[in-house]
């Protein structure tokens, strides 16, 4: 769609062309019209169009238009309303500009269109990061039934708090699996790997959706939680190394707002729940049945370029050493200890908030939606917006720091509140969760060189995965001797505050540097 401005400018025709090919980069076309790239449309494939309409008095009559071939797979239907608003305001400054340029002024400042990313992405790159953000929605969608749904599945099969608990740390032990597939993305690719890993998501939710018992449900969810979490890990790798410089953090960004969506989906699906006792099989199903996407999914997702130079240049890819030598070994360290720490309250505090809502203050399941819906829906996507700005502009280690206390902070006075107080505190929480989120995933992203990404990743994945059984078998075996499943919780809170006054103050910030000035090569 063409995008059109008429303006005139107090000049002749030649000095127009003059100052146009000088200022807005375009050159003649076949049709004596000058034509070039938009700047600012925040994608490669957008051009602009001037033309000379005529002239009288000393005055020019010009044309600026603007058009793009951009395609966007899964999210033109958001994008793409955004993308043409993200153009026209691109043909105003540029008509803005060439005003500025002939009456000798300064030059303007551009407005950016929200969600619209700060550095042009190519076609290619766009079309990777939306691939791989539609296949983290529904694997985050599958991933989040277990935690949505504990309490109608231990209903069903007539579990405890404590087995719960148990058979929710259980399910992080599938991180073994998803070391191996996370680590398999330096030898095999990233394509591979998350085509592979998202079919095992949609295969184990199919078991869960039939199991007859609860240790069946549990195996199967164990590979589910597996295949879930190596599937974002090496998805958040793919679009961190496809992104151009200076929007790594607004690829994670978009990353988690599809994630976010996938999480939402699950949660408008629990009213399914109070059908019946078995209905909550339905959205369980609903997740196997994605599984009709994965050739789609393989057409339009292809390698990273960046892995693609790299397998070319040298068979030397996912070697453990190069993980711990001198130059890498403390920045695992401290991200690892982050991970652990931060995961240790955050996988109790998402996993039985709903149980926690329902034993303590009496919520049904459609009540619990409703509450998830107003105070983690559009505050999440707020938040997501904020964070991935904020961590370009601000860095990452500061945004990390002030986010991860004071969504820490919030959460533990949620699990201690009642009342409106709930509403209150998880609103503001999920805000400050969704920058703390942000950051931290770039930290383990962006600090570690192509050839271990992977690796590097999947052992991250190990510390917080670690973390988050210990947190979850903390919450449900202390809740009888503090007085409650919501205190129980909270006492996890300390934890993260301790990640964020101790360990992110002592990593580099990665903000405005190349990945390969943050974490060069060593083959």
């Amino acid at each position: 769609m063409r995008r059109r401005m008429l303006i005139t400018l107090d000049a002749p025709p030649d000095r127009v062309r003059e100052v146009a090919r000088e200022v807005l980069g375009v050159e003649p076309a076949a049709d004596r019209a000058l034509t070039g790239p938009l700047d600012g449309a925040g994608e490669a494939t957008a051009t602009l169009r001037v033309e000379i309409l005529g002239a009288s008095d000393g005055k020019t009559d010009v044309a600026l238009d603007s058009s793009s071939s951009l395609r966007l797979p899964y999210f033109g239907w958001v994008f793409g309303p955004v993308l043409s608003r993200a153009r026209r305001r691109a043909v105003e400054h540029a008509a803005a500009r060439l005003r500025a340029a002939l009456a000798g002024e300064p030059e303007p400042r551009l407005r950016r269109t929200t969600l619209v990313p700060p550095v042009t992405f190519t076609p290619e790159a766009a079309v990777l990061v939306a691939t791989v953000a539609a296949i983290a929605a529904v694997t985050n969608f599958a991933g989040a039934l277990f935690g949505q749904n504990a309490d109608s599945v231990t209903d069903a099969f007539g579990a405890t708090n404590r087995q719960l608990g148990v058979a929710l740390a259980v399910s992080r032990v599938g991180v073994l699996v998803s070391l191996v597939a996370s680590a398999l993305a330096d030898r095999r690719g990233r394509r591979r790997i998350l085509l592979g890993c998202f079919a095992g998501v949609c295969i184990a939710n199919a078991v869960s959706a039939l199991a007859p018992g609860f240790i069946i449900f549990t195996g199967a969810q164990l590979l589910t939680r597996a295949f879930v979490s190596a599937t974002l890990v090496v998805a958040a790798i793919a679009v961190v190394e496809e992104a151009p410089d200076g929007a790594r953090a607004y690829a994670l960004a978009m990353l988690a707002l599809a994630a976010g969506a996938g999480f939402a989906i699950a949660v408008a699906l629990l009213p399914i729940s109070d059908l019946g006792s078995q209905s909550w099989r339905i959205a369980f199903a609903i997740s196997a049945l994605a599984l009709v996407l994965l050739p789609r999914f393989a057409r339009h997702l292809r390698e990273t370029r960046r892995y693609e130079a790299l397998s070319v240049r040298t068979s030397a890819r996912g070697r453990m050493r190069e993980l711990f030598d001198r130059t890498y070994g403390w920045r695992f360290a401290l991200v690892g200890a982050a991970a652990f720490l931060t995961n240790l309250f955050s996988a109790p505090s998402a996993q039985l908030t709903n149980r926690f809502l329902t034993d303590e203050h009496g919520f049904s399941n459609t009540a619990i939606a409703l509450f998830r819906g107003v105070t983690n829906g559009f505050p999440g996507l707020i938040g997501i917006i904020i964070a991935g700005r904020l961590a370009e502009s601000r860095g990452r280690r500061p945004l990390g720091i002030l986010a991860l206390a004071a969504s820490s902070a919030l959460q533990m006075a949620f699990f201690l509140g009642s009342g409106a107080t709930l509403w209150v505190t998880s609103t503001l929480a999920i805000v400050a969760a969704a920058c703390a989120g942000l950051a931290l995933g770039a930290f383990g992203t962006e600090l570690f060189p192509t050839e271990i990404r992977g690796t590097s990743s999947a052992l991250l994945l190990v510390c917080g995965v670690s973390g988050s059984a210990t947190g979850l078998l903390l919450a449900t075996n202390l809740d009888t001797v503090v007085g409650g499943l919501g205190r129980a919780i909270a006492i996890c809170g300390i934890a993260p505050l301790i990640a964020a006054f101790l360990v992110l103050p002592w990593l580099p910030e990665p903000a405005d540097r190349t990945l390969d000035e943050i974490s060069p090569s060593e083959v």
